[in-house]
């Protein structure tokens, strides 16, 4: 018979031990998509279960009312957290300081409805939808001439400081009454040309520009901004001062009758140029998509290295227009789905099996994020002892792609009576303390809370 040697049996005698004493949760993992907060597919100037943009178009001007809902299960659109909405300056302030907010009130009371988060962009103007008429007849400067080219759109001379005050005003009130709001995931940096994304012929000096991109890090400090792609100076800018970015033109392979291509000649040089390939790590990244899925099936694009490249750049939300997505890419659409963002999935659980009430007891946990993205709200990690909520000291927006440990130590809640309870784990809302995050694991229930089994209070 073999023997071990007398500190090899007793190393396994303690292990065994200390194992008998403890519960070792290990959770069955799933593989569905996740409808969570801050990431995925969004809608579009609409709201979930409403209405899809037919075809190859869609409209950039937000609804100034609710849309109606369509009947129920006619809308083939992925699950959505966040409805993403931009308006023009003219509808939102017709007269000089008469702000039309009742249109976002009614945005963000909608979205709420709807269980989404609302992401903004207030736009100056395009060239089709012009800046308010009481500014263009205010004397201030026009940067373009009646008979130039582009001159059916009248645009401002940015540079003006009748245009910077005027920008500034209605963005400095919009944070007043906006910033830190619960139903607000996002605003777009919005500063000068079309659509407020920073570029175009009529560019002010960079002194102008880096004062309208202050501009938002002062009037939402409290709000997660994203800063547009066009323009590097700016890009590098906004970034390095917490904004994440967004880009617009993602899919571009090469359009027919184009020799320029953003996804081939612009987007992963210019990050690479502005040395922001690691923005990710503390600030979000946003997509839209150039046309819409269905454009890309126009132009015989392929879609896996379109999807290969957004899961490089670690994105977390993606625009594609609330359009609808070709029936042979559903497929590969809800396997992206399954990737980008967080993702996260609790390995093991490890607690005493027996413990005192008001004793203080080690709690081990591996997390495992399977997205490429973090979280980049403080949700408060928490385990409930039956029925007794008890807040854990995490910064669950450290959790990055790959493996995260919590241990420490947890009071026993002293209101608990002596017997046998249940302990459940979830992942709260800061504001309403209730579960806000669904994870990669079985046995969620109907309350939110994931079940992993019982502990004994003596």
């Amino acid at each position: 018979m073999r023997r071990f040697p007398f500190f090899v049996s007793f190393f396994l005698f303690c292990v065994l031990r200390v194992a008998a004493q403890n519960t070792v949760v290990r959770p069955t993992e799933i593989d569905d998509v996740l409808i969570n907060p801050g990431m995925g597919i969004e809608t579009f100037n609409r709201f979930s279960g409403q209405a899809l943009n037919e075809g190859v178009t869609w409209s950039e001007v937000g609804p100034e009312a609710p849309l109606p809902d369509a009947p129920a299960g006619t809308v083939d659109f992925p699950g959505s957290s966040v409805a993403y909405l931009r308006w023009f300056w003219f509808q939102l302030e017709p007269e000089p300081g008469h702000y039309r907010w009742e249109i976002i009130d009614s945005a963000l009371a909608e979205a709420r409805r709807h269980g989404q988060a609302l992401g903004i962009r207030l736009m100056p103007y395009d060239n089709h939808h012009p800046l308010p008429e009481w500014y263009r007849k205010s004397g201030a400067r026009r940067a373009n001439k009646p008979d130039d080219k582009d001159g059916d759109i009248w645009s401002p001379d940015s540079a003006d400081p009748n245009y910077v005050k005027a920008w500034s005003a209605i963005i400095t009130e919009f944070g007043k009454r906006y910033d830190g709001h619960p139903d607000l995931n996002h605003v777009d940096i919005s500063t000068v040309g079309y659509w407020g994304e920073g570029w175009g012929p009529y560019l002010p000096e960079w002194a102008v520009q880096q004062q309208l991109i202050d501009l938002y890090l002062h009037a939402l400090p409290r709000t997660p901004l994203l800063m547009n792609f066009d323009e590097l100076p700016a890009l590098v800018y906004g970034t390095k001062r917490g904004a994440g970015w967004r880009l617009d033109c993602w899919g571009d392979m090469g359009r027919p009758g184009k020799t320029f291509a953003h996804m081939l000649d612009l987007y992963p040089q210019q990050l690479a140029r502005g040395n922001l390939q690691e923005v990710w790590r503390t600030a979000p990244v946003a997509l839209e998509t150039c046309g819409v899925p269905e454009s890309w099936k126009r132009w015989n694009f392929s879609l896996t290295p379109i999807l290969d490249q957004a899961l490089r750049w670690h994105v977390s939300t993606i625009n594609v227009k609330s359009s609808h997505i070709p029936p042979e890419w559903k497929a590969a659409f809800e396997e992206f789905q399954k990737k980008i963002g967080y993702r996260f999935v609790l390995k093991k659980l490890e607690y005493p099996s027996k413990v005192n009430r008001g004793a203080m007891i080690p709690v081990n946990m591996w997390w495992f994020n399977a997205g490429i993205a973090p979280l980049y709200r403080n949700y408060v990690l928490a385990l409930e002892i039956g029925g007794v909520v008890v807040p854990l000291e995490a910064d669950v927006r450290q959790w990055l792609p790959g493996d995260s440990v919590y241990e420490n130590s947890v009071s026993v809640p002293h209101e608990l009576t002596p017997g046998r309870h249940r302990v459940r784990v979830a992942l709260l809302d800061p504001r309403t303390r209730r579960p806000a995050i669904r994870l990669a694991i079985a046995e969620r229930q109907e309350d939110g809370w994931y079940n992993m089994g019982e502990i004994t209070v003596e």
